[in-house]
């Protein structure tokens, strides 16, 4: 079967950027805190898959910038190799490579290949994924084809990336869901990851609202539904404001349950992220529901976001039915 790719590109080393000694593991899955810094003294070696569109590019990127050499596309026969050369080159203190569908009916020994070079390097598998909108509108702004051809539609494509993808997506050490990351933020975390000084409090937390009538997010991690909380939907000055406006605020903010229901939910969360983080959970879905995503959980969402800022961890807020 013929490849569908361009020739494999090659990203030395950026000689300058040299690991510390002393580096030590990080917690969670036991992600090297830098270039090098291993259980075992085995060299690092992090293999990056996942669907197209998702990301690959700029995490290889993000990991030549800490000092990893960095191949993209490399034919899997060709890995055990590489492990092999990255174990016995002392230059070399960490690397990491690109596989993907590109290599076609090659990728079905990627499973057993990768089990195998585990022995011999401290390999790490990274898996990227997004929804399938974020994927599609990816490919509609740059204008590329998707990799498993032009025959079928691009849904159909990532649906059958999905599938193909499948078993190696289950031997991942790490997944990342990269549907509301910008490239800057990606390439931040995977700094933060990865990075020599990584910090533990740099969980990214995503606070979401929405409306039930338009379904529940499904990326949610936890969910909580509002509709409890008295509607002002219902009262004609704020029925076309949202939640984001200080008088509807005010309003919800007025009522005794809304104050308790804030400051228990706070609390459960503050209580909850050092735990995620030490299971290595590197970010965070919270979502926040009411009848139309408008009123009460877009207030909710912006006074958990801030509680959570203050705590000092890193939160965005994001209003996905609030114009609906």
């Amino acid at each position: 079967m013929p490849r569908k790719t361009s020739s494999t590109r090659v990203r030395p080393k950026p000689a300058s950027n040299k690991p510390n000694p002393g580096d030590e593991v990080a917690g969670g899955k036991g992600v090297p805190s830098g270039p090098g810094a291993t259980h075992s003294g085995k060299r690092d070696l992090v293999v990056i898959t996942g669907l197209s569109g998702s990301g690959k590019g700029s995490v290889l990127r993000a990991l030549e910038d800490l000092g990893f050499y960095s191949v993209d596309n490399l034919p899997v026969e060709l890995i055990p190799k590489f492990a092999e050369l990255t174990h016995d080159n002392p230059s070399i203190q960490a690397a990491a490579l690109v596989v993907d569908v590109r290599e076609g009916e090659g990728l079905k020994r990627f499973p057993k290949v990768f089990s195998s070079i585990r022995k011999s390097v401290n390999a790490r598998l990274i898996f990227l994924e997004a929804d399938n909108e974020a994927i599609v509108r990816r490919f509609s702004e740059t204008r590329r084809p998707h990799p498993l051809g032009t025959n079928k539609s691009i849904t159909r494509s990532i649906l059958s990336e999905r599938a193909q993808l499948a078993p190696i997506r289950a031997m991942a050490d790490l997944t990342i869901n990269t549907s509301k990351f910008t490239v800057h933020e990606l390439r931040e975390f995977i700094g933060e990851r990865f990075g020599s000084q990584r910090d533990e409090s740099k969980i990214m937390i995503y606070v979401t609202s929405f409306g039930y009538r338009n379904g529940v997010p499904p990326d949610s991690d936890l969910v909580f539904d509002v509709r409890f909380l008295p509607n002002p939907n219902y009262i004609p000055r704020f029925k076309n404001l949202t939640g984001r406006h200080p008088k509807v605020a005010r309003y919800i903010q007025s009522f005794p349950q809304t104050v308790e229901f804030v400051q228990r939910i706070s609390d459960l969360l503050i209580y909850l992220l050092p735990h995620y983080i030490q299971e290595g959970k590197s970010y965070l879905t919270i979502a926040f529901g009411c009848t139309g995503g408008q009123h009460r959980s877009v207030m909710m969402a912006e006074q958990i976001r801030n509680y959570l800022v203050q705590a000092g961890f890193k939160a965005k807020v994001n209003h996905r039915d609030i114009v609906k």
